[in-house]
């Protein structure tokens, strides 16, 4: 049997068919569509190729991307794409795709991956960030999701920025409504925001105080997670965690803003890489069909 997962992004969405150890048996990707319906049909046809080329049928699917359906109305909330918001978007799948499915937020998605055979892999307490085009958080516990309640746990990047300093203030406003959230500070297009140019141009010019700046404000982010949470790992992906130097730096800009006399709490960089989001998709369900 295989496990088919589905990453479901703002400028792709990638689909790939695993066997029982996690290995890859076929992995497709295609453009997101811009509407709504669009996106549905895409997904039914990338299953599709995916099971044609794995040469199997999965039974049911995994799906993970931005936001989280309510556990009331079941529709969907909190998504940066904001397209899918007030959508019975897991609902839908179902029906596109025949079978039931399991959404989650794309970053308990990474953190599944990850605590499962990944950077975090035997580590009891997971907390795992997506710092993209978005910024996210997930929580996994001795390999296991946790979602919480109300199905917002881990959502790190609508929290606002620690501390913030004078020139960061007055707080700027965010998509979701609210001001001053990690996400304006700590994703792709908050750096950019931020600094005037991306990471990446940052990093090629050599501008090492713009960096500084950057893992100051992540590692403030982090230190409430320590002080809450305390993981035993955190885990980055994202385009941002490509940024080598965060791996050196952060657990000592981290320290000086958690409640402890002591801070050993390891920062990893994801090992699957963009894999993370398709692979825990796939682990969403259990290998075995129920009964």
């Amino acid at each position: 049997m295989i496990r088919i997962g589905v990453d479901f992004g703002g400028t792709k969405i990638g689909a790939a068919a695993l066997d029982a150890d996690g290995r890859f048996q076929a992995r497709v990707r295609v453009p997101t569509p811009p509407d709504y319906e669009g996106r549905l049909e895409a997904t039914r046809a990338l299953v599709v190729e995916t099971e044609r080329q794995a040469g199997a049928r999965a039974p049911r699917m995994g799906v993970g991307g931005p936001g989280s359906p309510s556990p009331v109305t079941g529709l969907m909330r909190n998504s940066n794409s904001t397209i899918l918001n007030g959508k019975a978007f897991p609902a839908d799948l179902e029906r596109v795709l025949g079978r039931p499915v399991r959404y989650a937020n794309d970053a308990n998605c990474l953190a599944l991956s990850e605590a499962t055979d990944g950077a975090a892999a035997g580590a009891g307490v997971v907390f795992a960030v997506i710092i993209g085009t978005g910024c996210g958080g997930g929580i996994a516990l001795d390999g296991r999701l946790v979602e919480g309640r109300n199905f917002v746990a881990g959502e790190w990047g609508h929290t606002p920025l620690p501390w913030p300093r004078p020139d960061e203030l007055p707080a700027p406003a965010c998509w979701c409504g609210r001001r001053n959230c990690l996400e304006l500070w700590l994703s792709g297009p908050g750096f950019a925001r931020a600094e005037g140019r991306s990471a990446e141009a940052a990093a090629a010019a050599g501008d090492a105080a713009a960096l500084d700046r950057y893992i100051d404000r992540l590692a403030r982010g982090l230190a409430v997670i320590a002080d809450i949470l305390d993981p035993d790992v955190f885990v980055l992906g994202g385009g941002m965690s490509n940024l080598e130097r965060l791996y050196a730096r952060l657990p000592d800009a981290i320290g000086p803003h958690v409640f402890s006399d002591v801070f050993t709490t390891p920062v990893h960089k994801a090992l699957h890489g963009d894999s993370s989001g398709v692979r825990g998709a796939a682990w969403l369900w259990p290998l075995e069909p129920p009964g």
